[in-house]
């Protein structure tokens, strides 16, 4: 994709970053001075500095004069730290590229008139399809106050999850399994029925500690972190999973109060009934499917959805795929719904 190479580099500073600053946004910023030095920064934990400080407090001197480039609109108000514009407009930037502006009512442009009414020059849109990728979560919690839902599934190639019996570890390899503990490393709250909890007594905590840096703790500085457990149902004593928050009703609202607790990402892990509700009510904002290159080889397995169907082709959903890659010996399979 077309963009700046400062841009470039300011994605991969929010990337890494990416499991450790919620519900605060996942910022790169690279002050790119006259002579083409560099300085970057990304945003800290929540209580830390954004990116864009971070980055102007390397640069010093070498700021004065040059272009910061930022993922998302600095922001313009006191929240646990400063505006960044204040900072901005201190240092003597010149020039500011935005990647997206910020949909939060704090925000929502007010960054960008500010940068604009002290005289420095602003545009918005660089690299701006790849930064709505990558804060796609952020994004959408600003606008509607409810997380991005990702639902996840391990599959054989003929779409079973389970057994007859109920068994179903392990469908796939490590690979996909530790890519599994990434997502949900960068998710706010895991999310399963209370049949899984039953079946499978699942911990739902991040164990991989390659998963992500900052996921768990094991880089220094970096805080740990465990995603809210959240159960559909009543949680049996004595389960793993346990203290974890019960939830019912329609899922529309458990997504709103999920929202207001501040969780900008949910990853949903099943069963297959909570993966059809979710599916049927068209609340899915990205699928990640993890096929294993095996057979079931039989209608008696479990399927990844248990409920009504499409009645007819004409009603098939369909979507495109994101992305396709090797783990392994399985497939990752990221899918969006067709807008």
């Amino acid at each position: 994709m077309g963009g700046s190479e400062p841009m470039a580099l300011a994605l991969a500073e929010a990337e890494a970053v990416r499991a450790t600053t919620s519900p605060n946004p996942w910022v790169g910023a690279v002050v790119w001075g006259p002579e083409g030095e560099v300085s970057r920064g990304a945003t800290s934990p929540p209580g830390g500095p954004h990116a864009e400080v971070v980055a102007l407090e390397k640069a010093g001197e070498a700021a004065r004069g040059a272009t910061l480039y930022v993922t998302l609109e600095p922001c313009s108000h006191f929240g646990r730290t400063g505006p960044c514009t204040e900072a901005i407009i201190k240092a003597g930037i010149a020039r500011v590229v935005v990647g997206v502006e910020d949909p939060d009512p704090l925000v929502a442009g007010s960054g960008i008139r500010a940068l604009r009414d002290a005289g420095i020059a602003v545009e918005v849109g660089d690299r701006e399809g790849e930064v709505r990728e990558l804060l796609a979560a952020y994004l959408k919690h600003r606008r509607t106050g409810c997380p991005w839902v990702v639902l996840k599934l391990a599959v054989t190639l003929d779409g079973r999850i389970a057994a007859p019996d109920g068994s179903s570890k392990w469908i796939t390899g490590p690979e996909a399994r530790q890519d599994a503990h990434r997502l949900r490393a960068i998710s706010d709250a895991l999310l399963v029925g209370a049949g899984t909890v039953r079946a499978d007594d699942p911990e739902l905590t991040v164990r991989f500690s390659q998963s992500l840096p900052g996921a768990t703790g094991e880089v220094p500085g970096a805080p740990g972190r465990q995603p809210l457990r959240v159960v559909l149902g009543k949680v049996p004593p004595g389960a793993r999973v346990a203290p974890a928050l019960e939830m019912g009703g329609e899922l529309s609202g458990v997504l709103r109060e999920l929202g207001g607790r501040g969780v900008l990402q949910l990853l949903v892990e099943g069963g297959a009934s909570v993966a059809h509700r979710f599916h049927a009510e068209g609340l899915v904002d990205r699928y990640v499917i993890y096929c294993a290159p095996a057979l079931m080889g039989g209608d008696d397995a479990r399927p990844m959805f248990s409920g009504a169907g499409a009645p007819t082709m004409a009603d098939l959903w369909r979507g495109r795929f994101v992305s396709v890659g090797r783990l392994g010996e399985d497939l990752r399979i990221e899918l969006a719904a067709v807008c």
